[in-house]
């Protein structure tokens, strides 16, 4: 390697470093962004009960006007809350985890997040419990962490409520706060 004086690592073509940890080190350096779209926030409903929605804010005046009031004629069928949401029903579709006999069960250890995470988090998972998403478990052989993804909007992201298989409940167990849940 070439480490002559410590000097900026610009042009490492000149140091005899692999053709591959160079492609390696190109590929990181790159950064893949999400296309960004503008987009303006519409209302749906009134000032006591907001319902928003998100549109281009590219699109022509006419066609802005027609989709706001096709999406005023059909707001009734967008799902505003959780409570709005009983799930799909279980004759339609259930998650299924098919994991192989020879796999042991296995307890994460809690991870520490921070407090700012926390508090989403115990607020998301209040709510999806309060509408019957989860359920509180007191003992299981299969434990892992939660794992939050955030949202645009700053809120998380945590679960999909297509309801698991009754016998592959016990298998998404998570620990929060302090408790064990499991997803229905």
């Amino acid at each position: 390697m070439c480490l002559e004086g410590f000097q900026d690592f610009e042009d490492d073509r000149d140091c005899n470093l692999s053709p591959d940890l160079l492609r390696m080190v190109e590929q990181e350096e790159k950064q893949v962004l999400p296309h960004e779209e503008s987009v303006k926030i519409v209302n749906l409903g009134d000032e006591q009960e907001k319902k928003e929605v998100k549109i281009g804010a590219c699109i022509t005046t006419e066609k802005k006007r027609d989709l706001i009031e096709l999406l005023q004629e059909f707001k009734n069928v967008f799902a505003w809350s959780y409570q709005n949401m009983p799930g799909l029903s279980t004759d339609i579709v259930v998650h299924r985890l098919p994991i192989k006999e020879e796999c042991k069960p296995v307890q994460q250890k809690l991870r520490r997040m921070r407090p700012d995470v926390l508090l989403k988090i115990k607020d998301e998972v209040k709510k999806q419990f309060d509408v019957g998403f989860l359920q509180i478990v007191k003992y299981s052989e299969w434990v892992a962490n939660i794992v939050p993804v955030p949202k645009k909007d700053g809120k998380l992201q945590i679960y999909n409520q297509i309801k698991m298989h009754p016998e592959d409940m016990e298998k998404t167990i998570f620990v929060t706060c302090g408790e064990y849940f499991a997803i229905r």
